[in-house]
């Protein structure tokens, strides 16, 4: 495969996988969706692959070579977390926000990560994300069955019926 087609399918797929978080908060009405997901994963896969092959040293043989892929990851962090911080509200004794923007963290991780090369890392972390953001809806359901399992004890109770001869 040519160099061209494959950081080209790196940045296919920063942008599949931060469509994938951005339509899952984009589902759930959050501050930010599938474009701002996309964009960030994105243009941290490209910053990467920029300080990866984007900067060529011309190296004498007495020189010492001085590049530093790892800066441009560095500033990602950075720059990305200042973007979160943005996202979070706070209204009277309520936080709203930290997941999405835990979740735009993340995309640009997986940004740099999927720049950088690494797809079974990339793909992990993607997955074991996406299992973290599905995590609330699941705690969300076993609490509603939960809610609705006391109200028919509670009605039970109410009625002069013990749960015991419900067996």
């Amino acid at each position: 495969m040519s160099p061209e087609i494959e950081l080209s399918l790196r940045l296919l797929i920063a942008t599949l996988l931060g469509g994938i978080f951005g339509m899952e908060r984009q589902a759930r009405h959050k501050p930010a969706g599938l474009r701002t997901h996309i964009l960030v994963c994105l243009g941290s896969a490209i910053f990467t692959l920029s300080g990866i092959y984007g900067f060529p040293v011309a190296v004498a043989e007495d020189m010492m070579r001085n590049i530093d892929p790892a800066r441009v990851a560095a500033q990602v962090v950075t720059g990305v977390g200042f973007i979160g911080g943005g996202i979070i509200f706070k209204e009277k004794d309520h936080i709203a926000g930290i997941t999405t923007a835990a979740s735009i963290w993340l995309t640009a991780g997986l940004g740099v990560a999927i720049g950088s090369g690494l797809y079974v890392l990339t793909f992990v972390a993607a997955l074991l994300g996406i299992a973290s953001l599905e995590f609330d809806h699941f705690q969300n359901k076993l609490e509603c069955r939960r809610q609705k399992a006391e109200a028919r004890r509670q009605a039970l109770e109410d009625d002069g019926q013990n749960c015991e001869n419900l067996e």
